[in-house]
């Protein structure tokens, strides 16, 4: 905990940012997104609730996972918990199951045009006059 008050139960933007490893535009945007609220204090700065530290962690956590905001929005339940521990949910594996068959098929699809320009670049190199021995 920050402090035992009730004032210290609130955190800025900037210390939010702090403490998760997170940019105040990328809070701004969960916070537009509905999966974190703030208040507005006296001097119009958002403050969040201390335990916003956890959800925002567990919010990166899923977004390095490879889901979307939207993905995130049905783990909205169980965002304030521990969810790298929690056992998995049917419709929590259903979506990472979704989001890895579109991933697979975006690297599927980078590693075609990969391999195009890989090819045609060596077509055109081996056109390149050689250098004399």
């Amino acid at each position: 905990m920050i402090g035992m008050t009730r004032e210290a139960e609130r955190v800025r933007i900037g210390e939010l940012g702090k403490a998760t490893g997170t940019t105040a535009r990328a809070l701004r945007h969960y916070e537009q997104a509905g999966l974190i609220f703030s208040e507005r204090a006296a001097n119009g700065y958002r403050v969040y609730d201390e335990r916003t530290v956890a959800r925002v962690r567990n919010i990166r956590h899923l977004l390095a996972a490879g889901l979307t905001l939207d993905d995130v929005q049905a783990f909205l339940p169980c965002l304030d918990g521990d969810i790298s521990t929690a056992p998995p949910s049917e419709k929590g594996l259903r979506i990472a199951v979704e989001r890895l068959a579109v991933l697979n098929e975006r690297i599927a699809a980078q590693t075609e045009a990969r391999d195009r320009l890989k090819a045609a670049l060596d077509r055109r190199t081996a056109e390149l006059p050689q250098p004399p021995a």
